[in-house]
């Protein structure tokens, strides 16, 4: 067969005709193409109710959590963004030369002769660091030196934390290398972060051995490293990308002025510290959020008088918890490899994906293999690391990266004026009150499925087989609270696993189709999906009108489902035939409950009265969901 792929030098050294051939096009103009966006919008609307051009520019708007508005359409940044690995970094803290980033595997199970194995897997197969969770429920901080048995402590760097006593983690670590007397490899972490663990406890934040911990370490352990900043806690609190983003730099202001009151200066404290954020499934707000992170940081130095050089950001994401689902849990996978995505490509130093099966309990030797891949694959068969800060100069994302660094630096100045952020947590309810303020916003949004989760509220699979774990303990509480969007619709499904093993069946409710397939099938499909994600199983009736025979056809579906509820669903040219007669036949037969899928105006004003109720896009889903499963009579 003949040759037909061109070799690489070939293919390069043909981009400039290439590019000649799209320059010939002529260019469009914004004029032109909101022309176009007018003329669509307003093309099925009537001549009195057409839409100005900014009305339609509005209707393609989006707005973020945060209440940032997301344009349609950007045009090019036109300035100069500097270089990556120059301050203020807003392009990356360090230039990619060998193509990757820092593949960190979490590691937390208190089995630790099978954690040693999985160590020593995930460093063989293109692990390059690991993360250890010390502490009730993880690893022991006598069982460390067992996990690490294999690990040659010189090589691959090791961070270390613990949601219930940081300092005993940091001397765990600490004291392996010096039993084995190998030094730790640079970039290892002790994990300190006094203010962090008190947002999550609820307690006082105590600084004890912070100061004296990251003495040692410049004293004896060059290039290891002693705080880390973790922003996740407030991610997983609810908080908005602006929350996050501006706790993070307010924390790392504390920390400085902790290690400043222990004698350590500005200086060698910012060399001591990393910042852990989130890396979730919108690509470019977690693109944007860690060029943001960086800019502020640097600003943050600048202030403390740190040389240039040394005030770059050196960020740990983690794929967000808060995104992953129990129900459906291979989505996970999806939901990673965008996150994964978005940090290798925002200029994270290091990534940690969270295996798909992390919210059942400790992962499996499959599911670490897949979260260690995700990496791999992007890393070294995507190639996503061989271009540093690749979203550099798009206008949407140079927008976005100063629009939340603006927002960020307000939150950060109102800390500030409550006496900064340890002040701010032992004595006001501020970072409460701002955690909570988007909570609820993100709690609407995916209750009304403007934020959709995958295989959950949108698209749930009704026949999977739940995954068996280990389970984990129970988080440390007493603080800031832990909030996964998923929560709401897996507490509708257990409602509705429950009743199923003690009634044989899912709760059931009668779907009348009306007319054909071609009538009902949109509305029946939209409804059906509606109901999977609570567990609720809808049953399909298909009738022609209101015949003798059709009757008899309702009244017996109804007996058979023993459900109190029906939904009518059909083109409005149905409902207006026959809607109003089925409804009154339905609730003879027995329903007590009577809704549409649709609007209650396509019955005639005549047969309003008939119905209790719409199923329709944009209404609370979790709020309807719950109380049909009252109606139901399926306990709580």
């Amino acid at each position: 067969m003949e040759e037909t792929i061109q070799p690489a030098e070939d293919v390069v050294d043909a981009l400039p005709e290439v590019l000649a051939l799209a320059s010939s096009f002529p260019g469009a103009t914004r004029e032109q193409w909101l022309e176009q966006v007018v003329r669509v919008l307003n093309r099925r609307r009537p001549a009195d109710r057409q839409l100005s051009a900014e009305e339609c520019l509005d209707a393609l708007r989006t707005r973020t959590v945060d209440g940032l508005t997301i344009e349609p359409l950007y045009p090019p940044t036109g300035r100069d963004l500097g270089e990556p690995g120059v301050a203020p970094f807003r392009r990356g803290t360090t230039v990619r030369t060998d193509g990757a980033w820092d593949v960190r595997a979490l590691h937390d199970d208190p089995d630790t002769a099978a954690g040693a194995e999985a160590v020593l897997t995930d460093l063989e197969r293109g692990v390059t660091s690991l993360w250890v969770r010390i502490g009730a429920g993880a690893v022991a901080p006598a069982d460390l030196g067992r996990l690490l048995s294999g690990v040659e402590l010189g090589l691959a760097p090791v961070a270390v934390s613990s949601e219930d006593d940081q300092g005993t983690a940091a001397r765990a670590l600490l004291a392996v290398s010096v039993e084995r007397g190998m030094p730790l490899a640079p970039g290892s972490n002790l994990g300190l972060d006094p203010v962090a663990h008190a947002a999550v406890t609820g307690t006082p934040v105590d600084v004890a051995g912070v100061g004296e911990l990251t003495r040692h370490v410049l004293d004896d352990h060059p290039g290891v490293r002693a705080v880390t900043v973790d922003a996740c806690v407030y991610h997983d609190a609810g908080g908005s990308d602006v929350d996050e983003l501006g706790l993070a730099v307010a924390s790392g202001i504390a920390h400085l002025r902790v290690l400043e009151a222990a004698g350590v200066g500005p200086e060698q404290a910012a060399d001591q510290l990393d910042f852990r954020v989130s890396a979730g499934a919108d690509q470019f707000l977690t693109i944007a959020r860690l060029r943001a992170m960086r800019v502020l940081w640097a600003r943050v130095l600048q202030e403390c008088r740190v040389p240039a050089a040394r005030r770059g950001a050196r960020q740990h994401a983690v794929t967000s918890w808060r995104m992953l689902t129990r129900d459906d849990p291979w989505v996970n996978m999806l939901r990673a490899t965008t996150a994964t995505f978005a940090a290798a490509a925002g200029g994270a130093e290091a990534v940690t994906v969270l295996p798909f099966d992390h919210v059942h309990g400790y992962p499996d030797a499959f599911s670490r293999r897949v979260a260690r891949n995700t990496q791999v694959v992007l890393a070294e068969e995507a190639g996503i690391g061989r271009v540093t800060d690749p979203a550099g100069g798009s206008g949407y994302v140079e927008s976005l990266t100063d629009d939340l660094a603006a927002r960020a630096w307000e939150l950060v100045q109102r800390v500030e004026a409550e006496g900064g952020l340890v002040r701010a947590l032992d004595h006001s309810s501020l970072v409460q009150d701002v955690l909570a303020a988007s909570r609820e916003e993100r709690a609407r949004r995916v209750a009304d499925r403007t934020a959709p989760l995958t295989g959950v509220s949108s698209f749930p699979a009704t026949d999977e087989t739940p995954l068996v774990r280990v389970p984990r303990l129970a988080p440390v509480t007493g603080g800031l609270p832990r909030v996964r969007d998923a929560a709401v619709f897996e507490a509708l499904r257990d409602r509705s696993r429950a009743h199923e093993q003690e009634h044989g069946t899912p709760p059931q409710v009668l779907l009348v189709g009306i007319g054909t397939r071609r009538d009902f099938g949109a509305r029946e499909t939209f409804t059906t999906s509606l109901l999977a994600a609570a567990g609720i199983r809808g049953v399909l009736v298909e009738v022609a009108g209101v015949d003798d025979g059709d009757t008899e056809v309702l009244a017996t579906a109804v007996r058979e489902t023993g459900s109190s509820v029906a939904i009518l669903t059909s083109s409005a040219e149905r409902y207006a035939e026959h809607g109003a007669a089925l409804a009154r036949a339905v609730r003879e037969a027995g329903a007590r409950r009577m809704l549409i899928a649709g609007s209650e105006r396509e019955l005639g004003s005549d047969a309003a009265p008939l119905v209790d109720g719409t199923v329709r896009a944009g209404m609370d889903v979790v709020a309807f969901l719950d109380d049909l499963l009252d109606t139901l009579e399926v306990a709580r």
